[in-house]
């Protein structure tokens, strides 16, 4: 009887995604769940979360091309993915050692931005890779047709799979939509908590505000960093947890000056700034001008 031969791996070449919506984590998962075995090569890893990437690590070409090359000298993968590559240097060792080697199929899917608007690739990276890289591909998903979150990326792992499964090119990318469109909804979607956090937020300052008025406060109250804090109010309301914390305490200062006779030493006293000077100085950098102004006014 004869020895049926083993599935050969799929080799992605990519960076990283902590949040696993795209990238190695993303192609290793969406292989798999098809049956497929995957290997993988980093190009850069990602400082990042569902906000958005805050930094870039760019791996040198060196360390690339010996990752590329241990993978092809012993598994021998015939369907190569290629996603991020950062640095013209890298864009160079990559395609050198795809001519050398000649898989059977090379896929790129060339996604310019994140899903949240971040430049991932600089016009000359870009300029090499049109090059060097296309002339070596068997499949170039445009990446404006398949949409956010990473939906370019899974997509071209799914064309990958059906490649190595020996489906043309043209019957795979069909294919690997209709698969695609089948998925649970959300499953393609990178769900975070920035939502929650949000309103979690604003929770704690309505709680709070006549106490606190430091970010720290309710990033501790939130068990989160104030960054993180900061990244989540920016991108949710485009203000920065201080100005939401400042414009609720002026908008309670506004409240006590029209609707009440307090002095301005009790409504310092009430809204806990250390003196009237102090609470005449905040609402003049808020409102332009000083509180007894405001309430003549």
């Amino acid at each position: 009887m004869k020895k049926k031969n083993p599935t050969r791996a799929i080799l992605t070449i990519t960076g990283s995604d902590g949040t696993g919506g795209s990238g190695v984590q993303a192609d290793i998962r969406f292989i798999s769940r098809l049956g497929g075995v995957a290997a993988s090569a980093i190009t850069s890893i990602t400082v990042q979360n569902t906000l958005g990437i805050q930094e870039f690590y760019d791996l040198s070409a060196s360390i690339v091309r010996q990752q590329v090359e241990a993978i092809i000298n012993d598994l021998q993968p015939q369907v190569v993915k290629l996603g991020l590559l950062r640095r013209i240097d890298v864009v160079e060792a990559v395609a050198e050692v795809l001519s050398h080697y000649r898989p059977r199929h090379v896929i790129y899917a060339p996604v310019k931005e994140s899903a949240h608007g971040e430049r991932l690739l600089s016009p000359q990276v870009y300029e090499a890779i049109e090059r060097l890289i296309l002339p070596l591909c068997t499949v170039v998903l445009e990446a404006r047709q398949e949409g956010p979150h990473g939906t370019a990326n899974q997509l071209s792992s799914v064309v990958a799979v059906l490649l190595n499964r020996g489906e043309q090119p043209d019957e795979a990318i069909r294919h690997a939509h209709e698969l695609l469109a089948d998925l649970p909804v959300g499953y393609v979607e990178s769900m975070g908590r920035s939502g929650e956090l949000y309103n979690q937020f604003l929770d704690a300052v309505e709680r709070f505000y006549y106490r606190y008025a430091d970010v720290a406060f309710y990033a501790e109250q939130l068990n989160v960093s104030s960054p993180y804090l900061g990244q989540v109010t920016r991108r949710i309301a485009g203000r920065s947890p201080k100005t939401i914390i400042d414009e609720r305490i002026t908008a309670e200062i506004v409240s006590l000056l029209t609707t009440t006779t307090y002095p301005l030493k009790e409504i310092a006293h009430r809204l806990g700034f250390s003196s009237q000077a102090h609470l005449s100085r905040f609402f003049k950098k808020q409102k332009g001008i000083s509180p007894l102004q405001y309430r003549q006014k």
